[in-house]
């Protein structure tokens, strides 16, 4: 096959391995066998977009009475998202330090299972503990899916194309955001689902949807990247030789030489503390850029996607069965932000593009806040403010993991991923709905004016260290922007 080398430089199991894997994969052009991975892993933010915002959407039902459940709105919107929140961040380091050890594949079909279960269980609910329960391993299974999922897609994807798709597989959360709060409209319609099962329905979209994926799932294959850190030369190349193979049919012309190869000692498992002085020592500023860019954004979307509905609702007397039309507006925003402006984050670049979604939005809410506690905007005008927020902050969060997974070593990318995003989203995503939900649930305006100006500091300071030390990741090799750890230096040629 085109570019294959032998796999072994020496001899025995822990023998250097010289590979040129991460040359051939980033030299194949976009073919049916990318869509696959694409499918098969990307739309698993589908569900996490329709878990959050069926359950943003159903808070005012399930605490009626005749709903199977005593419980109430403030709950819903703090105790269940926080909870569901703290499980996805204990599922993200919990299933990230997994898939660093066993594989990404493994570990995508085990979270996509927990996730299913929990989901499924949830929809029998019959008490306010029970509840708290299934969301907590919901979001452990979701959690875990970050880890896996992020890593497998950019070991997989060629480098010219990675941030595009990076962001609109990350982006399509919303895709499942627009389907939840349509099914919720219905749903929640007293006269189509009685009070105490439509939205038990609800979680049952989730589980026929994932059931989709993880058929189509068991089709992908391991990261040939992770193959060869294990030793497993052989395996790696055969996965890199199918894909060739694939596109060589699909083209009908052979492929380029691939060129560039490394050379990788295998090694055990990394321990916590061996990828923490890793990241700390090495790479310290990297390290201080991604937690900006993860608090920013987790506190941001956590707040406004378990708190719209409740600012609607108080603010501008929208009934809760109407919430969903406006969501869905909000929704398609943030979807179309990645989507359109992905390719400009491989073309003009990481760093301009980043800091500038980042703190381009943060500028927009702050102009947001200022006209809402002027008491300038309606339920429509305050929709559109946000859709337009979120056109640029969506791409930015995407971002946000396209850039963890991209500037650490592969052999504790699962794990970085992870510990950002658990990091992050503990300090944004526990913290931003408690706060939002309670400054916004006092019903006074200056409170909500307060919420936001909070949300916009914090991107406006995420982008400002993006601009000053983010990394131009832009279509370089993965192992050109952080070696891996288990790398070996060739020696220079004896003398003759």
């Amino acid at each position: 096959m085109t570019g294959q080398l032998p796999s072994t430089v020496g001899s025995g199991a822990d023998a250097p391995i010289r590979t040129d894997v991460p040359a051939r994969l980033d030299r194949l052009p976009w073919s049916r066998w990318h869509w696959r991975i694409v499918i098969g892993l990307g739309t698993v933010w589908i569900l996490d977009g329709l878990e959050v915002t069926v359950v943003g959407n159903i808070a005012a039902r399930l605490a009626e009475s005749g709903s199977g459940i005593t419980i109430s709105t403030a709950q819903v919107t703090t105790v269940a998202a926080a909870v569901y929140v703290a499980g996805a961040c204990s599922g993200a380091l919990f299933f990230g330090w997994l898939t660093d050890r066993l594989g990404r594949k493994r570990l995508f079909m085990i979270t996509l299972a927990v996730y299913l279960a929990a989901t499924a269980v949830t929809a029998f609910s019959w008490s306010a503990w029970f509840f708290f329960l299934c969301r907590f391993f919901t979001g452990f299974g979701i959690g875990g899916e970050y880890a896996a999922i992020n890593s497998a897609i950019d070991e997989l994807i060629p480098a010219r194309v990675r941030g595009r798709i990076d962001l609109v597989i990350n982006g399509s959360f919303w895709i499942g955001a627009a389907i939840g709060a349509f099914a919720s409209i219905a749903l929640l319609n007293t006269s189509l689902f009685a009070t105490g099962l439509g939205w038990r329905l609800a979680f049952g979209i989730g589980v026929v949807l994932g059931l989709v994926i993880l058929l189509v799932r068991r089709h992908v294959p391991e990261s040939p990247r992770w193959l060869y850190t294990q030793g497993r030369g052989e395996e790696a190349d055969q996965v890199v030789a199918e894909a060739e193979r694939l596109v060589e049919r699909e083209t009908g012309k052979p492929l380029p030489a691939a060129s560039g190869t490394i050379v990788i000692r295998p090694r055990g498992p990394l321990g916590f503390v061996t990828i923490a002085r890793t990241v700390t020592r090495s790479y310290p500023r990297r390290t201080v850029l991604g937690l900006a860019l993860f608090i920013g954004q987790a506190f941001l979307y956590n707040s406004v996607t378990f708190g719209f509905a409740v600012i609607l609702s108080t603010f501008f007397d929208v009934p809760t069965g109407n919430t969903g039309y406006y969501f869905a507006v909000i929704a398609v925003g943030n979807f179309l932000g990645p989507l359109l402006l992905g390719h400009l984050f491989d073309s003009v670049g990481r760093k301009p593009m980043i800091a500038g979604t980042y703190i381009g939005s943060g500028v927009l809410l702050f102009a947001t806040a200022f006209l809402f506690q002027q008491g300038l905007l309606n339920a429509t005008t305050m929709t559109a403010c946000w859709t337009a927020v979120l056109f640029l902050a969506s791409a930015g969060a995407s971002a946000a993991y396209l850039t963890v997974s991209e500037i650490f070593p592969l052999e504790t990318r699962a794990l970085c991923i992870a510990f950002f995003y658990a990091v992050g989203t503990a300090i944004g995503g526990i913290t931003g709905p408690l706060l939002f939900n309670g400054l916004v649930s006092s019903g006074k305006p200056a409170d909500t004016t307060l919420a936001f100006c909070i949300g916009a500091a914090l991107m406006t300071l995420a982008g400002g260290v993006e601009a000053a030390i983010g990394v131009r990741a832009e279509r370089r090799s993965l192992e050109s922007l952080a070696q891996p750890l288990s790398a070996v230096d060739e020696p220079e040629p004896a003398p003759r």
